[in-house]
């Protein structure tokens, strides 16, 4: 029997490190989160179509939240689901229906702003992980410990916080934290702003804020001489974060999951900025910053600079943008290959499989996947609904076992890459080539079922209201 054993190809795992904080990515599209997983992210959260404080967001169809939740679980990546808005009495009815088709699928958690929605997933979900939203604001321990006893897993501070002051949550509570590192900064306190309702009748904490602090506004002392230009001034809008040089300084302070903010931002922007932090998070969070990176992340987005808000220091007039300026017309040059890697293209899990063809059997493969985490297998074999099929003895020219391998490598249309494939024959068989391709796919979409069907859970408890 002959053996054909091909050279491994080189590995392309981007898997999250032995040691390292979680990357986590928006995503408010499914274009957005597959641009974010491709460009290395260990985690994206993404809203529905209801109760997330990113309502203009894309993601607002349940088939595309659960697609995205498929896409990425075959990958290795989690989803978290935002139910971050403040809950109306009247919309807890909606809860069980809404959520149970993603618990059912496996969502890795949600985050959440209400404590009342804290009480419901409780009781109706209590596998499903709940992790406090940053409109929590959270900014001490004491408020995190209580987290922690009524069942949360997880707190995203106020983004007011610094360094010291997220280390002292982390000494003294045995929660999950997971902090912002790089996207928009609000004015006000993390959750606490009622400028967009009282100004334009849109709440923020209802999933529609109107961004009153990005407009320019006059400013006048107390004697009512002007303090700004002509046409106003930005004094609200504050700079980007961007905490590429405190990596390691947030990892040291208790920061487990390291946040990217943007779901309302372009697949470009995320895979971007994803791709920048993964390099980073890769060599070790060094605090030496590559210029051309930091250029990168300003021709991607450009808020009038950038800040590392409250992590060094109490406040400071540079946080603030002043002007609005933001790139219209990035450089091409510099974006377009993230365009190529990331958001044109998709993640492939590599697999390995063997084969056996021989006369008078089945054919057989089976495939083995060994990746970020996910260990499954599967063996199928030619057949049909009325049974086995076996191989032929060849009647003139067998089939070799490079031909057998070209027709069960090219895993193309499909979640996986074959990185190695051993294949045995008895040298004198003969298989049609469209029964090895149907071998191949009836392969492929058992392995990501088998893969899929590991993160999914049965229903929860009771359905109705609490």
């Amino acid at each position: 029997m002959a053996v054909i054993k091909p050279e491994m190809k080189s590995e392309q795992n981007r898997g999250q490190a032995s040691g390292l904080p979680e990357l986590l990515s928006p995503a408010g599209s499914y274009e957005a989160a597959k641009a974010a997983v491709n460009a290395g992210a260990d985690a994206i959260y993404m809203g529905g179509p209801l109760f997330s404080a990113r309502a203009y967001a894309e993601s607002a169809r349940e088939d595309m939240l659960l697609e995205t939740i498929r896409y990425c679980h075959l990958r290795g990546v989690r989803v978290y689901m935002t139910l971050n808005t403040l809950m109306k009495e009247r919309e807890f009815p909606l809860l069980w229906d809404y959520l149970l088709p993603y618990y059912r699928e496996g969502l890795d958690g949600v985050i959440v702003q209400d404590l009342g929605l804290v009480a419901w997933l409780k009781e109706h979900f209590p596998k499903l992980p709940i992790h406090a939203s940053t409109q929590m604001t959270v900014t001490g321990r004491y408020f995190a410990e209580l987290l922690k006893e009524l069942g949360l897993s997880r707190v995203v501070t106020a983004r007011e916080l610094s360094l010291q002051e997220i280390r002292d949550i982390h000494e003294h509570v045995d929660i999950e934290i997971e902090g912002f590192i790089h996207g928009a900064l609000c004015y006000c306190y993390s959750g606490q702003c009622l400028m967009s309702s009282m100004l334009g009748g849109r709440s923020g904490n209802r999933g529609r804020c109107a961004g009153p602090c990005r407009l320019p506004y006059t400013v006048y002392d107390e004697t009512g001489r002007k303090l700004t230009g002509k046409e106003g001034t930005y004094v609200l809008s504050m700079k980007d974060f961007n905490t590429l040089p405190d990596l390691k300084a947030m990892a040291e302070a208790g920061v487990c999951s390291l946040k990217i903010e943007g779901r309302m931002k372009s697949p470009l922007y995320v895979a971007a900025v994803t791709s920048v932090y993964r390099k980073y998070l890769d060599q070790g969070m060094p605090e030496t910053v590559d210029p051309g990176d930091q250029r990168l992340l300003r021709e991607v987005f450009d808020r009038g600079g950038s800040t590392d808000g409250y992590l060094n220091r109490h406040n400071g007039a540079d946080m603030m943008a002043l002007s609005e300026k933001e790139t219209r017309h990035p450089e091409e040059a510099l974006l377009e290959p993230i365009r190529r890697a990331y958001v044109e293209k998709d993640m492939r899990v590599p697999i390995r499989g063997e084969a056996e063809v021989c006369a008078g059997r089945p054919a057989v493969l089976r495939l083995f996947c060994d990746f970020r985490g996910i260990r499954a297998e599967v063996r199928v074999e030619t057949g049909n609904e009325e049974g086995p099929v076996l191989v032929q003895a060849a009647r003139q020219q067998p089939m070799t076992g490079e031909r057998i391998r070209e027709s069960l490598e090219k895993f193309g249309n499909t979640a996986f890459e074959l990185e190695d494939l051993q294949v045995r024959t008895d040298d004198n068989s003969f298989i049609p080539v469209r029964e090895l391709n149907e071998l191949r796919r009836k392969g492929a979409d058992e392995l990501a079922e088998r893969i899929l069907e590991s993160f999914r859970r049965d229903g929860g408890t009771a359905s109705g209201t609490p």
